[in-house]
């Protein structure tokens, strides 16, 4: 007899064949059923007691107890328990372990256990166990809720018109599950500037924000996958807490968690992909307006059986809900850690362009958050500096106010030139500014003079702009114009006494007899 249970309707006819006086023979041939099986029900039958026509009388409940042997369903339950408590494991060796195959785990079955099932029948088993385990469930989505995205497992290509190199595309592919409104796009790539600026454009196409973001444990945003706290990258952290929304992620290999999504990537074959199948793209500007065109018509296509669309049901019930998406775009924030170093500068390694700090943190770990323009350095999320990002390779952006005291005066210094000495002596008085002039150009180069007229600046801030005027102005009347020479006449209080002018005591006479220098060219 075969392990499949007959019904109680042949039971029920081989009662009546057994009353007309069929043989067992017969019997088999009328009801396609083999003559041990038919031998075996006739005798649980009979060992009731009771004639066939007192057992056709009997309700199925009744019937059963007599028809399935309480024996032989003890026997086969057993070994089917037996079994079945081996299917949770045989499912992990499937999916976990490369190489394990039916075939393997049923010869190590066959050998563990005595009168096992044989092959065919372990494979109709473990099916149905499979079947019975992989039902789904239905989700009911309120408006305005969730958004789920995923990227579709075939891309789409365009062809370079300058190369005739053939471009692969990732396409993002959107959807709000309650109207089934849908978004998709093209991408340059995965990566996350790229996904950024594809969610950024799909909430722009739908006029709002929904209160989460849904999708797998993408890499581009899941720094850690757990099924209670997944971890997420920096950069969608500060892209969420921008569009006051939520992420939420799939189980891990749990696609059925987002279903709205994977449905509409088949549809998304069928409605953006085949129409679009035999034109031939140059660019992926190209490919978006082609899908934008097939989305309009797409959402605009009332469902099968009903009188509304999806755009219909997204404008009359959904997008009110929506949050408003914020005035001001979403810019990508890079971050970066670096070490400031015994220079105050810590190192933006993408650009390898130094910035500076205080110099009172030297040695502490900083964050760098950077974008296209500005570069922004926080000390225990503090922002201690500000940067405009400069993408000199191998140089430095510093502020003045970073530097230390001496590394100032060291500074100021190093910044020096003419121009800045004139000022400043023009400030005192135009005796001190003659002075300066004098000194600056007695020699070749200009720098030469420099420490002098520092110098005598620093005599302002001892003896006071009025004497050191009064002491430039005793000065000129001179021939020897240095810093020496000024601080002797304030020393010993000189630009206090009254200038007493010598005159000459002998003038050469004025004749023609005298040869000037052209006389000796």
């Amino acid at each position: 007899m075969t392990n499949k249970i007959k019904t109680m309707l042949q039971i029920r006819r081989m009662l009546q064949l057994t009353a007309e006086g069929k043989s067992e023979r017969r019997i088999s041939k009328v009801l396609n059923v083999s003559r041990p099986t038919v031998r075996t029900y006739l005798e649980r039958l009979r060992e009731s007691g009771k004639n066939m026509d007192e057992l056709l009388k009997m309700k199925d409940e009744e019937l059963v107890e007599i028809s399935y042997n309480q024996t032989y369903q003890k026997k086969k339950s057993n070994r089917f328990e037996e079994l079945q408590k081996r299917f949770p494991s045989f499912i992990s060796d499937l999916n976990s372990k490369k190489g394990t195959t039916r075939q393997l785990l049923w010869t190590e079955y066959y050998s563990e256990v005595e009168q096992g099932y044989g092959y065919t029948q372990f494979c109709e088993h473990f099916s149905n166990y499979l079947q019975r385990n992989n039902t789904v469930m239905h989700f009911e989505h309120k408006p305005g809720e969730i958004l789920q995205f995923d990227f579709a497992g075939a891309k789409t290509s365009y062809t370079d018109q300058t190369t005739g190199e053939i471009v692969e595309c990732p396409v993002l592919v959107c959807v709000l599950p309650f109207s089934g409104y849908t978004y998709a796009e093209a991408l340059p790539s995965q990566m996350q500037p790229h996904l950024i600026g594809g969610l950024n454009r799909c909430l722009e196409y739908f006029g709002g924000v929904p209160q989460a973001v849904k999708s797998d444990n993408l890499k581009q945003m899941v720094k850690k996958s757990c099924r209670y706290e997944p971890s997420f990258t920096d950069l969608f952290d500060y892209w969420t807490e921008h569009y006051n929304t939520t992420l939420l992620t799939a189980r891990v290999r749990k696609p059925r968690d987002k279903p709205s999504v994977e449905n509409t990537v088949r549809i998304a074959y069928l409605r953006l992909y085949a129409p679009l199948r035999n034109i031939v793209f140059h660019s992926i500007d190209e490919i978006n307006k082609a899908f934008l065109r097939q989305l309009d018509i797409h959402n605009k296509t009332n469902f099968q059986k009903k009188t509304y669309s999806r755009y219909d049901l997204f404008i009359e019930s959904e997008k009110s809900l929506l949050k408003p998406i914020p005035t001001e775009e979403f810019t990508i924030k890079h971050l970066a850690n670096a070490k400031v170093q015994r220079n105050y500068h810590v190192l933006l390694g993408e650009d390898y362009h130094y910035y500076s700090v205080q110099h009172i943190h030297v040695g502490k770990q900083t964050r760098i958050v950077y974008d296209s323009d500005t570069v922004e350095i926080y000390l225990d999320m503090k922002r201690i500096a500000i940067h405009k990002r400069n993408y000199k390779r191998y140089d430095y952006s510093t502020l003045p106010e970073h530097r230390s005291e001496k590394h100032r005066r060291y500074m100021e210094s190093r910044g020096w030139d003419t121009d800045y000495f004139l000022n400043q002596a023009s400030v005192i008085g135009p005796k001190t500014l003659e002075v300066f002039k004098k000194i600056l150009s007695s020699k070749y180069f200009p720098e030469q003079t420099f420490n002098s007229c520092k110098g005598i600046l620093r005599l302002k801030e001892q003896y006071g702009s009025v004497r050191l005027e009064a002491a430039c102005n005793r000065a000129l009347y001179g021939h020897k114009f240095n810093y020496g020479t000024l601080k002797n006449i304030l020393k010993n209080n000189l630009d206090k006494q009254p200038i007493f002018i010598q005159e000459e005591l002998f003038k050469p006479p004025t004749h023609d007899n005298i040869r000037g220098a052209q006389a000796f060219n």
